[in-house]
C-alpha cells in the first residue's frame, strides 16, 4: 500500500496478532485495486455481557480516486462477531467485493443495456 495503513483499537487493548491479520488482509485488498490511497481500519468492542463474550465492530475506510469506500461490519449477526476475526474477515471480504466493482466501473467493463425497443 501506498500510505501508511492506520489501525484504531476501541474498547479492547492493543494486539499484535489482530494488527498483523490486519496488516496481511489490507495487502492483499491491492490486488483487487492497485491505486488506493490510504486504509483507515477501526477495531472496537462493545460492553461485556455476562451471557455472550464481546462483540466486535470493524470499519474500514478506504480512499481511491474519486471515491470513499466504507466499510462497517457490526453486530448483525451477533455469534459470528463474539470472534474478533470473523469480524475482520467479513468487512474485508466486502471491502475486496466493493474494490472489485469500482475497478471494473474505472476499466468500463460495466454492461450497457440497451433500451428496450416498442413494438407496435
Amino acid at each position: 500500500m501506498q500510505l501508511p495503513l492506520e489501525i484504531t483499537f476501541r474498547g479492547i487493548p492493543h494486539s499484535d496478532a489482530v494488527e498483523t491479520r490486519i496488516r496481511e488482509k489490507a495487502a492483499k485488498l491491492e490486488q483487487y485495486c492497485h491505486n488506493i490511497i490510504s486504509c483507515r481500519v477501526a477495531v472496537e468492542a462493545e460492553h461485556h455481557n455476562q451471557h455472550q463474550g464481546n462483540l466486535y465492530k470493524v470499519r474500514l475506510d478506504i480512499s481511491v480516486p474519486n471515491k470513499q469506500i466504507v466499510v462497517s461490519r457490526d453486530h448483525h449477526d451477533k455469534q459470528a462477531h463474539e470472534d474478533v476475526y470473523v469480524a475482520l474477515r467479513d468487512a474485508f471480504t466486502a471491502a475486496a467485493r466493493q474494490l472489485e466493482e469500482y475497478g471494473r466501473i474505472q476499466r468500463g467493463e460495466v454492461k450497457n443495456h440497451k433500451p428496450a425497443i416498442d413494438e407496435v
